[in-house]
């Protein structure tokens, strides 16, 4: 693992943005890269994922639509990834994983291998491997978009997105991609972690 400790991140450091205008400013950030990579660490085990169908289905315990649903999105899914080769711009996710899992974390594994096929980095990190980053509390989640913009994203207790804190300071934008990149690198490929835990495991649906 990561040899240091995750980087000091103060909210006052940052300028607040509600969902809507967080929403907003990722596209138009996002829009305008050109040769650098993303980052982004999920460390929250559970989060309500509102406008999705195939989440709905999971939570109703359909979990044969909810992947049928999942499965529509692969020609999207397909298209970001070329446009983010062609873009020479790639999206690295580090998921971090509590055991036991929840029943959102078996949702989103389907959801993430799908994700990889199209074309995202996505690397697994158990939680107990942070020990040391989390000694006086959980990591937050962050995304780093293209080595220029740091957002802190915010949600609600119940796992609703709340907006963001979006930090541009390159000295701090540049150590939080640095320690994201390091925890990427030693995270476990999402399609091999998978194959072990959730097809030879047996652990595909909710309550198995």
């Amino acid at each position: 693992m990561p040899d240091r400790n995750a980087p000091e991140l103060r909210p006052e450091w940052g300028e607040l943005l509600a969902r809507d205008d967080y929403k907003r400013d990722f596209r138009e950030r996002d829009a305008l890269i050109r040769g650098r990579d993303s980052w982004k660490l999920e460390r929250r085990q559970y989060f309500e994922e509102q406008g999705s169908p195939s989440w709905e289905a999971a939570r109703r315990g359909d979990w044969g639509e909810a992947l049928r649903l999942l499965e529509d999105r692969r020609p999207a899914l397909l298209a970001i990834g070329r446009e983010d080769a062609a873009r020479r711009s790639f999206f690295h996710r580090v998921r971090v994983v509590e055991r036991p899992w929840t029943d959102y974390l078996r949702w989103q594994l389907h959801s993430l291998r799908i994700r990889a096929e199209c074309g995202e980095r996505v690397r697994m990190v158990d939680a107990a491997e942070l020990a040391d980053s989390e000694e006086f509390g959980q990591l937050p989640e962050i995304v780093v978009l293209g080595g220029h913009t740091l957002y802190q994203v915010r949600y609600s207790e119940a796992g609703i997105p709340a907006g963001a804190i979006r930090y541009t300071d390159p000295d701090l934008v540049l150590r939080w991609e640095g320690y994201l990149a390091d925890l990427h690198r030693v995270g476990e490929d999402v399609l091999a972690y998978f194959e072990r835990e959730a097809v030879h495991g047996r652990r595909w649906f909710g309550g198995r």
